[in-house]
């Protein structure tokens, strides 16, 4: 297979200096991701396989962020009142930026670009001035039932500039870096049980490919990543005692890996509740927010206490706190309550010293 080159867009810092830098792959000069007025930038070859964004932390090395998932219902089963409270542990926490988990627009993704579901269902809804930071968004599987490239395209960065949708890419802040992996064509019953679902595979086929493409894709990035902290963020559960479970496929490819390349927090949405659960084989914790919006499943499954350490069947989000030394993981309810905290520390390294 031939070799790709990449490049790097080093975008005006006069405009704007919270937006990250590109890194677009495979040859293809990604310039439509950036709105026309944003011109001022320099192109330099890069060795990178993943896009990748650069997204500074704050002046004392900090960052912090909030995480929600499932939420595009145009403001019902409480996606208003979540995003609330996400407003408002925005501005108290000055979060850096905001993590999608997916299913970003119900039921079925969008339908174009001129959509209304992407006005009604996250400009009007996620208004407070503390959310008008950077979204950083993967897909779902309800986001694969429409047009996917709607939610991929330029066009929706240029009608609300703080939305950004990819597959798979790298958001980079040096004390901790951000792998989001596109996991829906992962999971075999969407090609062979689809139901009365249409599933837009544009851009995906031939499947094996692409997959073979993201793991060693993702492998080779975790191997190269000097950060602090590695985070890995997808749509679909790797362990969960929610209604889906754990995603089998995910376990199978894509868990040897985060094991491997000593991740620290698996993130996803999928399941409609707000879970931790750790893991015995390694340090890699699970932590799933999906509940932006419709939730209250009720069927949980039992789960080993020892592994299982937050279950929360209801809506809600969570947010995230890092310095070189520590993450604080707190998960909140429709009312901005705090359900569950969680916290791990690392020593500085001697390099830093």
């Amino acid at each position: 297979m031939p070799s790709t080159k990449a490049y790097t867009l080093f975008l005006s810092p006069l405009f704007s200096p919270s937006l990250p830098v590109l890194h677009a792959m495979s040859g293809l000069m990604l310039l439509s991701l950036i709105p026309t007025v944003l011109l001022g930038f320099s192109v330099v070859l890069s060795a990178a396989e993943l896009q990748r964004f650069e997204h500074a932390a704050k002046a004392d090395g900090s960052l912090s962020l909030l995480v929600v998932g499932d939420w595009g219902r145009r403001g019902a089963y409480n996606q208003t009142e979540v995003a609330l409270q996400m407003g408002i542990m925005g501005e108290k926490l000055d979060i850096d930026f905001i993590i999608s988990t997916g299913d970003n627009f119900y039921e079925g993704g969008l339908n174009g670009v001129d959509d209304p579901a992407f006005y009604e269902s996250f400009t009007r809804i996620y208004t407070a001035p503390s959310l008008q930071k950077q979204w950083y968004n993967v897909l779902g599987n309800h986001d694969y039932r429409g047009d996917v490239e709607a939610q991929l395209s330029p066009v929706l960065r240029e009608m609300d500039s703080k939305w950004l949708c990819l597959r798979s890419f790298i958001v980079n802040t040096e004390i901790a870096e951000f792998f989001f992996v596109d996991t829906t064509p992962f999971v075999n019953k969407y090609f062979l049980e689809p139901k009365d679902h249409v599933y837009d595979w544009s851009g995906i086929l031939p499947r094996k490919s692409y997959l073979s493409n993201v793991l060693e894709d993702l492998d080779m990035a975790l191997k190269e990543s000097v950060a602090k902290w590695k985070i890995v963020v997808g749509h679909h559960t790797i362990k969960s005692a929610g209604q889906h479970g754990n995603t089998v496929e995910l376990n199978l490819q894509l868990l040897p890996i985060l094991q491997a390349n000593n991740v620290d927090l698996y993130i996803n949405g999928h399941d409609h509740c707000l879970e931790h659960i750790s893991s015995s084989e390694s340090p890699l914790q699970f932590l799933t927010s999906g509940g932006g919006s419709k939730a209250w499943r009720g069927d949980v499954a039992w789960w080993d206490p020892k592994e299982m350490k937050f279950y929360y069947d209801g809506q809600g989000f969570m947010s995230v706190q890092i310095t070189q030394t520590e993450v604080d993981v707190v998960f909140y309810d429709v009312s901005g309550e705090v359900l569950h905290k969680w916290s791990r520390t690392k020593q500085i390294s001697s390099a830093v010293l």
